[in-house]
């Protein structure tokens, strides 16, 4: 692409890729779960410092912020990357698949630090920037509530790193590397857990009408749940409730003292989200009560809807058409029902979060054949390099 204001290309951070996939490979191998990531953590740290970035740790535990300054401008940028991998057993086959028996990096947490790092570097060579620029290396984004994202804002982030827009990624599994993604308004979805556990009468198997069978009704329960989207929402609106999980009883001729559920909910708007939570509640306590059951409903809020601020969106799409052309840069995305703690970031500042195409064909995030794409190393490096310098010119 032309480059006729001197902003970061492609090719600028070729010559890094085989110095980023060696820190992506040594992620991968070396994962660790959210909150614990103190391998990871150092290991980020000593590239920083030995690329002259400021460093401040413990950020929200194993979190830490990269600054570099450069040029008289006074305006400063964010760029995040998350850290923490998943507790999912390896079974890609590579060379360089994961030491740690039953974690492995499945979302691809490795690949958005090594860009991030990417950037870094070649930010840290060139100080082709006029301002401040702020590293976020975030854990915990994988644990689903009290998360780091959350920890680090707690912390004073936005405080001690003042920014004008915070920017972040994930990888997308499914479009062609290289292609980005992009949506203004809601994005992700807001992601509720609900543990429900029905409470009856045990007894022997022969002889079911002294008890009061937890099974029954939480299988029940289980399909009437699913008339609360299908009943309760507005058709025009978005939302999932599904039942992951469902434990009781050990043995075949024993009817057990409980049953316990465990629901995922997802919706894109506080409304939707309020309605999901009282029609759940209400429909569940009901259901037990008409079977002479007691029942516990234990709703944990999780992360908030992704909502991305239009004008930054803009100024992401624009770089990203600058950097890849338009065929490789998709607008309007649809809304996407998985659930990102980068919300919280997006309550505080405005920016963006976009998607980043990990293959097609290729296994999809959370799965133990998955494998982040090294293809797209330098790609995510030249684009928050990019980015940083757009952001910060204008």
């Amino acid at each position: 692409m032309e480059n006729t204001k001197g902003f970061c290309l492609l090719e600028d951070t070729s010559d890094l890729r085989d110095e980023l996939s060696v820190i992506r490979h040594h992620l991968h191998q070396n994962p660790e779960l959210a909150y614990k990531e103190f391998q990871t953590s150092d290991f980020v740290a000593q590239k920083l410092e030995a690329w002259g970035y400021k460093l401040t740790r413990g950020l929200g535990g194993t979190g830490m912020v990269a600054s570099l300054t450069a040029g008289t401008g006074t305006r400063a940028v964010a760029v995040r990357a998350d850290m923490d991998a998943l507790p999912i057993a390896e079974e890609t086959g590579l060379p360089y698949a994961s030491c740690n028996a039953g974690l492995m990096h499945a979302c691809g947490h490795d690949g958005h630090t090594t860009m991030v790092l990417g950037a870094a570097r070649h930010l840290a060579r060139t100080r082709a920037f006029n301002g401040t620029v702020h590293l976020v290396f975030q854990p915990a984004e994988e644990i689903g509530a009290d998360s780091g994202a959350k920890r680090m804002i707690e912390d004073g982030l936005f405080e001690r790193f003042p920014c004008e827009a915070i920017f972040g990624l994930h990888n997308h599994p499914g479009y062609p590397t290289g292609t980005f993604m992009f949506r203004s308004g809601p994005f992700m979805a807001a992601s509720d857990t609900v543990n429900i556990t029905v409470h009856g009468r045990g007894g022997h198997a022969a002889r079911p009408h002294l008890a009061v069978d937890p099974v029954v009704i939480g299988a029940a329960l289980v399909g009437a749940l699913q008339t609360v989207v299908a009943r309760s929402i507005d058709p025009m609106q978005t939302a999932v409730v599904t039942v992951g999980a469902f434990n009781a009883g050990h043995a075949a001729n024993v009817i057990p003292e409980s049953a316990r559920l465990q629901i995922s909910v997802r919706s894109f708007d506080a409304t939707v989200r309020q309605q999901l939570e009282t029609r759940i509640r209400a429909l569940a306590e009901a259901h037990a009560s008409g079977y002479g059951a007691k029942i516990d409903i234990d709703y944990v809020p999780g992360y908030p809807v992704v909502i991305n601020s239009v004008a930054e969106t803009e100024l992401a799409l624009e770089v990203a058409r600058e950097l890849v052309g338009e065929e490789r840069v998709v607008n309007n995305f649809g809304p996407i029902a998985g659930s990102e703690d980068f919300a919280y970031y997006l309550q505080q500042k405005p920016g963006c979060f976009l998607r980043l195409g990990n293959g097609e064909g290729a296994p999809m995030l959370h799965n133990a054949s998955y494998d982040f794409n090294d293809d797209n190393l330098t790609v995510g490096a030249a684009y928050w390099t990019r980015l940083v310098e757009r952001f910060l010119a204008r």
